[in-house]
Parts: structure tokens; sequence; C-alpha cells
């Protein structure tokens, strides 16, 4: 921590609670308990004429409930162990379910059931007005509603459901150690000496030894805790009345099943293959004829594997940002003032990186950035990708306010990987101008390689997971899933990740990759995953129009990020002359990024005498 200067990178939550046992955090809690209460006996029966009223009350409530129950979430994220806040996150959570069953459940039936001329109607109230969007995203759903008890019954169960297996996940996920060279090592820094060790042997080892301490009770854990998941979304689906596992899903995207299917395709059909040409450029390099899968990540020979501190990362994320948006500079650099990153990697603090960004109490948009970070090249651009969610939550919270500021998934990773992308390019343009071809070259390469794992790595995962929920191995028809052993979970993963990466000792070697699965927590969110390539390709189109539409693009780019869920995919991207419904759109992304990529990197490793 010394070395990279995490230490005090911490975050300051005092905008919400002045510890644990505060006793304000209880008096919020009954507070939020009877703004509820109130709410439904100001306005059950009763939207027919109040809707407006009835949509800022309920304003009032989520940012109290944002308040109560996202500090409770990131305390527990900096220590999944600690007691006290497990119980007082139990505690709010059920509270909260069982208050929302009681008292909430009628606001979407009874707005979803009210006729076209009253909506219409209630359009004079400027609130409900402006909550269009959100009126209208509820009332689709009106054939998927259930009654009102047996909603009610839903929402009162919900904290002992599937999500009660995902929580325990994480932590127990967050407990594995590893012994590694006499050292104990969390996954987090295992997975890092996998991805950045110079060494092949190294890093090999490292996979063997994660995965091997993936098996045993923490895959049988991870086996069961999909099987509920799985299971309890299969019976949820039936009882709702729709017609396939993503359904829902892509509902919520606000994207058709074909464009997610196009997606899909194009992924496997365009990005697969320009993929595999990549990691042969890569073998070339590293003097490898095949890839071991540890290599895939790997740092080549001549790449800056210097400990970046975490303050000098923060410098080239600011100027990155800076270069393109002012504005969006100026709301990373609040985040820094404010104390809302929150950057060191130590036992017991969940894995991986996160933002949470929400809307408090007085319309106040907040924005919370979680790393583990290690000091690698990948880590600034997961800086770059994190801070991306976080303007992008600040921006949307400013204008739609708590009930429409989050992004569906599949729109919301647009800003995190343009984030990335002007990261890249800033860094690109300082290489090219020095004339430095290795170095650019390097660079060149570790995009591609977050690229592949931002597109096709995660269609790797979806792939995986639809299969798990009961399409069959050809992705044409959907069947009731059934629960699957460790075993054939670990065959199923084999299977999806060969059938986009090559086969056996086409480019890459599989050896200890069978348990790799267990530790993908986003499984226990169906189908979120796909949102990662849907983004990618989305923004890497965006991108491309930066230079047709020079001083234009930056207004529309941040009116982009400002409309948070009041617009689908079609709406958003029409300002810049895209259409996500034209197959062609995703396959002109990829060639607009990956295919241009590996066109300049071969180009630039011809100079330098290699090529395939």
């Amino acid at each position: 921590m010394k070395d990279l200067k995490t230490e005090s990178v911490r975050w300051d939550l005092d905008i919400f609670y002045r510890g644990i046992n505060d006793l304000q955090i209880d008096a919020d809690l009954a507070l939020y308990i009877e703004q509820m209460k109130a709410f439904n006996a100001a306005y059950k029966g009763k939207l027919d004429t109040r809707l407006g009223d009835a949509i800022s009350a309920e304003m009032e409530i989520s940012m109290l409930g944002n308040k109560v129950g996202a500090y409770v979430q990131l305390l527990s994220a900096l220590n999944t162990s600690d007691a006290a806040v497990k119980a007082k996150l139990a505690h709010i959570n059920r509270t909260a379910s069982m208050a929302a069953g009681e008292y909430m459940t009628f606001f979407p039936l009874e707005l979803a059931a009210l006729p076209d001329d009253v909506i219409e109607k209630a359009m004079s109230n400027p609130v409900a007005k402006k909550h269009r969007p959100y009126i209208d995203h509820i009332r689709v759903r009106k054939p998927f509603m259930l009654s009102e008890e047996v909603e009610s019954a839903l929402a009162k169960r919900d904290p002992f459901g599937s999500g009660s297996w995902s929580e325990f996940f994480d932590e127990l996920e967050s407990d594995l150690e590893f012994d590694w060279r006499g050292e104990k090592k969390v996954l987090p820094q295992m997975l890092d000496i996998m991805s950045e060790s110079p060494n092949s042997d190294e890093r090999a080892e490292a996979m063997q030894i994660v995965n091997a301490g993936l098996s045993g009770m923490f895959a049988k854990y991870s086996a069961e805790t999909l099987d509920k998941i799985v299971g309890g979304s299969a019976v949820e689906r039936r009882e709702r009345g729709y017609t396939h596992p993503m359904h829902e899903r892509n509902l919520s995207n606000r994207t058709p099943d074909a464009v997610v299917e196009a997606l899909h395709v194009a992924v496997t059909e365009v990005e697969a293959p320009l993929a595999r040409r990549y990691y042969r450029l890569k073998a070339a390099h590293l003097g490898l004829k095949t890839l071991k899968w540890s290599d895939r990540n790997a740092p080549l020979p001549f790449e800056d594997t210097t400990v970046v501190p975490f303050n000098d990362a923060m410098k080239i994320v600011r100027a990155a940002y800076r270069s393109f948006s002012p504005t969006l500079a100026g709301l990373i650099e609040q985040c820094i003032r404010d104390k809302r990153i929150d950057a060191p990697m130590v036992k017991g603090k969940q894995g991986g990186a996160f933002n949470a960004s929400l809307v408090l109490p007085g319309n106040v948009p907040t924005s919370w950035t979680f790393l583990n970070y290690l000091g690698s090249n990948r880590d600034v651009m997961t800086l770059a990708h994190e801070l991306g969610h976080g303007v992008h939550g600040l921006l949307a919270g400013e204008a739609q306010g708590p009930l429409m500021s989050s992004a569906p998934i599949a729109f919301a990773e647009t800003a995190s990987v343009f984030g990335e992308m002007v990261t890249f390019n800033f860094l690109k343009e300082q290489l090219a101008e020095k004339g430095e071809t290795k170095s650019l070259l390097a660079l060149l390469m570790s995009k591609m390689s977050d690229m592949a794992n931002t597109g096709l790595r995660q269609i790797s995962f979806s792939n995986f997971e639809r299969q798990l929920h009961g399409m069959d191995p050809h992705y044409k028809t959907w069947s009731d899933p059934t629960k699957k052993s460790v075993q054939e979970l670990s065959a199923l993963w084999k299977a999806v990740t060969t059938e986009l990466y090559g086969k056996e000792g086409d480019v890459f070697t599989y050896e200890n990759i069978d348990n790799l699965w267990a530790y993908i927590g986003h499984f226990h969110r169906p189908f979120y995953v796909y949102g990662y390539a849907f983004g990618e390709l989305l923004t890497q189109s965006i991108y491309a129009k930066r230079e047709e539409l020079g001083t234009k693009f930056e207004p529309l780019y941040l009116d982009l990020l400002r409309a948070g869920s009041t617009k689908n995919a079609v709406d958003l991207l029409k300002p810049f002359g895209l259409d996500p419904t034209d197959e062609k759109f995703w396959i002109d992304g990829i060639a607009m990024s990956f295919g241009k990529a590996i066109e300049e990197a071969e180009a630039l490793s011809k100079e330098m005498g290699v090529s395939i």
C-alpha cells in the first residue's frame, strides 16, 4: 500500500452517518417505514387524480431508502465479515422488504391498470409529465404483473430468496486464501498474478493454485447458489408469463429480443475470429506456438510493467477526461475532493471493482467508486472505467432525480467504456508523438485484450448463463433448467470457452480452467453480463462519431449520459445517426474497434519483424 500510495484513498461516508452504531440509522429506517405507510394511506385508489403527487412522495421515499440502504451496503463491501454490519444490513433489508410488500405493492399495479386517457390527463402535472418514461416503463409490464396479494408476499420474502445465497457467496469469496510460495494471498492478488506476471510459468502456477482453491466446498456452494438463482428465476418466469428466461432482462434494458440475439451472433461470427487472430499475434510476440489460458492477459515482453502509484494513475485519468470534456473532468475532481473513491486492496474487502451512484435526500446525487488497486496498467483502465460510471451517475442523478437516474444495464456500460477509450487514446497519442513503436504496440495490444474481455469474454459468460437457464447448445430453443453438478458446470464452462476461443491446441490450451466459473458473481444477476458487450460495441460506435460530429459531439454525449433511464437504445443513438436495430450496427461496431485495432497492431508488429 505504501508503494501504491492507496492507504489514504478511502471513502468518507460521513454524508450518510457517523458509524454503524449511529442511532440516526434506526431513526431514518423508522421514518422510511412511516413514509411508505403514509404513501399507501394517501394514494392507494387515488392515482387517477393524484399521480403527480404520488410520484413526488415516491421520490422522497426512494431517496431516504437510498441513504439507509446504501450506507450499510458500502460498509459491507469494505469488510464483508463485519458481524455488526452484516446484522444491520439483514435487519434493514428485512424491515424494508416487509414494509414495501405491505404498503408499496399497490402502486405499480394500480398505475398499470389506469386507462390511457387518465394517464394523458395526468400529464398536466409537471412532475408526472417529467416522469412519463418512468410511468410508461411500469405500464409496459402490466401483462407480467401478479395479484397484489402475491406481489406483496414475494416482496416480503425477497431477503430470504436467492439474493441471500449471493450475499453469503461474496463473504465466502472474500475470505478465500491461497498459498503462494510461502505467502497467503487473497483472490484479487492471485488474479493479478495470473494477468500481470511477465513469467509464463508463474502465471500458469497461479492459475493452477486458483483452480484448485476454488474446488471442493467453495465450488459446491457456488453451484448450489446458481441452482437456487436459476430455479427461482424459472418459477417466477412461468408465473408471470415471460416467454423465455431473458425476456425480463431484455425488457428492463428497453431492448428487443432480436437486438440482443444480433449482438450474440455478431460477437460469435465476427469478433471471435478477429480475437483469435489477435491471440495468435500475441503468441508470436511471446515466442509461443500456442497460448496457455493463463497467457490470455499476459503482458508483452516489452510492455511497461512498472507499478503505477495511485496518484499517478489519477493524474493520467483526469488529464484524459479533461482532454475530451472539462465537464466530466470537473466531476471527477469533485469525487476526489469529497473522498468518494476507495482504492486499497485489503483482507476482508469485497473483490473486484464497482461504482454505486445514487440520489440522497434533498436531491443530492452522489457517486462511490470502489477498487482493489494494485498498480497495473489494467488497474489504471479500471479506474477510468469506474469513474465513467461515476460521472454518468452524477449527471443523470442531477437531471432525472432518484426514479430515473439509473441507466439500464445495457446502457450503463456506455460511460465506463467511453472513459476507458478516452484514457487509452490520450496515452496512445502521447506515445505516437514520441515515436515509441514498442510502447505504442504494447498499449494497443493491452487495449485489445480489454476489448476481448469486455466483448467476447462476456458473451462467452452469457452463453454459459443461457445454457444454465435452459437454452440448447445451439442457442435456438429454451426448456426448463435442470440442476447441474460441479462437474457438469465445469464441462459447460469449457464448452462455451472453446466455442469462442477455439478448440484445444488451436490458439489455447485449457488446463486448469475447470473451476473458474465458480468465482463469477455476475451470474447471480441473471443475464447481466451481456450488457458489457452491448455497452462496449455501442460505445465504440458512438466514439467513432467524434471526428465526424466535431464540436457537436460533447454536448450530444453529455445529453446521452443525462438521460438516465428515460430513453431506449434507439432514441439514445438517434442524435448520433446510429440504429442498433440494424444488425450491421453491431458488425460495424466490431469493425471500427477490434477490426481496426488488429490491423494497426499487425502493421506495428511487422515493423518489428513479427507476423503471423
